[in-house]
């Protein structure tokens, strides 16, 4: 049985949705625990709820990104996870850390990489004139939104669509394909 971490920052809609998918497909796993950077992260209660274990490590709490990546790679550590899982967790890891995880560290992002890596990416995707948009689930690597990317999803960009609209369609995107990469992880039919 694998085991799985997921890391948050917020209300974790997608780490719902992984904890959801796995508990109603009967995976090969388990979400050992649900970590946040953020002690008001709204997700903690939800993984509470289920009987998952819960931690926090607040980067306000750290005075460098070495200090605050030591105690939370120390945090996951105590889990022993297979899989790492970022789910809208909302810090930028350093290299050290990534290096640690390598090839067991998940991502998804909200756009259809290689394009718009970082932030605001629907609002780049709006004024670069594209026809769709999208959310790519990839490995992490120390370059930001760069590793290999296990699955994709494309959402039309419709006339009219400002960058909550577009970023609330492709979200339900998220939710589908994110559980299904996963799992598609835990049971090795993808690599990095």
């Amino acid at each position: 049985m694998k085991r799985i971490v997921i890391l948050i920052s917020g209300r974790g809609s997608n780490m719902q949705a992984i904890v959801d998918a796995c508990a109603r497909e009967g995976w090969p796993a388990t979400v050992a625990a649900v970590l946040s950077n953020r002690p008001d992260a709204a997700g903690l209660a939800f993984a509470q709820a289920r009987g998952i274990a819960t931690a926090t490590v607040d980067h306000k709490s750290f005075d460098s990104r070495e200090a605050f990546d030591a105690a939370l790679a120390e945090a996951i550590d105590g889990f022993a996870p297979d899989l790492v899982v970022l789910a809208g967790f909302m810090r930028i890891l350093g290299e050290a850390f990534v290096r640690r995880y390598e090839g067991r560290m998940l991502n998804i992002h909200p756009s259809l990489l290689p394009a718009f890596p970082g932030l605001h990416t629907h609002r780049r995707a709006i004024e670069a004139g594209c026809v769709e948009a999208g959310a790519t689930v990839h490995f992490v690597t120390p370059e930001l939104d760069h590793g290999p990317i296990v699955a994709q999803v494309a959402v039309p960009i419709l006339p009219g669509d400002d960058e909550g609209t577009l970023a609330a369609r492709v979200l339900q995107e998220e939710h589908r394909l994110y559980p299904q990469a996963v799992r598609a992880v835990v049971e090795g039919r993808s690599a990095a």
